[in-house]
């Protein structure tokens, strides 16, 4: 079965380890990229068309945001899926996130299992 290929941002280095092992483990997701700075971020995407079926990002980064780097993927011809994670889920976080383009956003603290059945149910059907 082929897997989603998800590029991770996310600066702490802990929560982006645990986040990896839960996708590859838990919703049969492929991590092909990460970075904790939205122009690493940006500039890995911009040089790979196509190189990822959905974006998990942060909205605090170590430089710049994830605002960021929802406006640039919106530019995108054809963009991947966007997911925000992000410790202030707060109502006006999850408008403005969608405004720029997130598919779903999810708070890092509470709705982790949400986000990885959010996953699960995205995964490519077999042939």
């Amino acid at each position: 079965m082929e897997k989603l290929r998800a590029f991770v941002i996310e600066d702490s280095p802990v929560v982006r380890e645990s986040l990896i092992d839960a996708l590859e483990q838990e919703a049969g997701v492929q991590v092909v990229g990460c970075a904790a700075e939205a122009r690493v971020a940006i500039e890995w995407m911009d040089s790979r068309t196509n190189g990822c079926d959905v974006v998990i990002v942060d909205v605090f980064l170590r430089s710049g945001s994830g605002f960021g780097v929802l406006k640039a993927i919106r530019a995108y011809a054809n963009p991947p899926r966007r997911v925000v994670l992000t410790n202030y889920a707060t109502p006006e976080m999850r408008s403005r996130c969608q405004e720029l383009g997130a598919d779903a956003v999810f708070d890092k603290s509470s709705e982790l299992e949400e986000m990885l059945t959010w996953f699960a149910s995205r995964r490519p059907s077999m042939h």
